[in-house]
């Protein structure tokens, strides 16, 4: 099966400064996938090639098996798109701007526009320049998921949502995924993109440095060790090759390691401690251990 967007080599260079280079991998269907740098790597740079928004420099891309540039009108029928910030006639409506945005795809539901605007508290008689930016991006939400595309693009979704709304928008991402929308999560807070996230594609300076599961990423050889002893600063761990980060809070040495724990053991071993911890690192860890490199 050809996973239903296939992206190879994708450029975009916006004269002497930077933008995407050479950002190659593939989205399968029905899997929620994960796109996260921090603001400025180069992920919306990316979204924007990919709906044919801006034109690449060089590379090319694919969605549904077709080509982004040459048939980028029949390829936004199937797509749902957020963005990072939403902008719309402020003298309208809520219910005439969702209607009229209806009208482009043939997909206006009263029904289903009901119902998005109930899950999240939206008030579809208030003019857009009375909306809160929050507000705006519910507005983007019930654009998004009103035609129950085949593919949804999320770029910073949660912005300016509360927790709890933010709750009420995982859980229809959940429903969405559950009839076969394939989603493609882009954003730079990590514990969202774990909590939603099968794969992920990590960005940095406009360049793609890893594809990798979920489940791998936190399964990798970084490991935070804490060891117990009545003179942590006497420890010698001079020798031991993949200490990434080492500090001393009161009898407790924490250090952050990268490398093959029976070697670590063994090397350790002569060390005169107490009590040793190991545990796995958070998302955070290891994707700021990664941007270190």
């Amino acid at each position: 099966m050809k996973p239903i967007v296939d992206i190879a080599g994708l450029t975009k260079v916006y004269g002497k400064s930077r933008g995407i280079t050479d950002i190659t991998f593939s989205i399968e269907e029905g899997e929620v996938f994960g796109f996260i740098g921090p603001n400025g790597a180069g992920k919306s740079t990316t979204i924007r090639t990919l709906l044919n928004i801006i034109f690449p420099t060089s590379g090319s891309a694919s969605i549904m098996g077709k080509d982004i540039v040459a048939h980028s009108k029949e390829i936004r029928r199937h797509i749902g798109y957020l963005p990072s910030e939403v902008f719309y006639y402020d003298d309208m409506k809520v219910i005439d701007l969702i209607r009229f945005s209806a009208a482009f795809r043939q997909s206006r539901s009263e029904r289903r526009i009901a119902e998005l605007a109930a899950r999240l508290d939206l008030d579809l008689n208030r003019k857009i320049e009375d909306l809160s930016f929050g507000n705006r991006k519910k507005v983007g939400i019930v654009q998004a998921l009103l035609h129950e595309p085949k593919l949804l693009i999320l770029d910073e979704p949660t912005g300016g949502l509360d927790p709890l709304m933010q709750n009420t928008f995982f859980e229809l991402l959940k429903e969405e995924r559950a009839k076969g929308t394939t989603i493609f999560f882009s954003s730079h807070i990590l514990s969202e993109v774990q909590r939603m996230c099968d794969r992920v594609a990590i960005i940095k300076e406009g360049s793609l440095i890893k594809v990798e599961t979920i489940e791998n990423l936190l399964r990798n050889n970084l490991r935070h060790i804490t060891l117990t002893s009545r003179q942590p600063e006497s420890l010698d761990l001079s020798g031991i090759r993949g200490i990434v980060k080492q500090e001393i809070a009161g009898t407790r040495l924490k250090l952050l390691y990268d490398g093959d724990m029976r070697t670590f053991v063994q090397d350790v071993s002569r060390c005169a401690f107490l009590d040793i911890l190991i545990e796995e690192p958070s998302l955070d860890e290891i994707f700021l251990h990664y941007y270190a490199k």
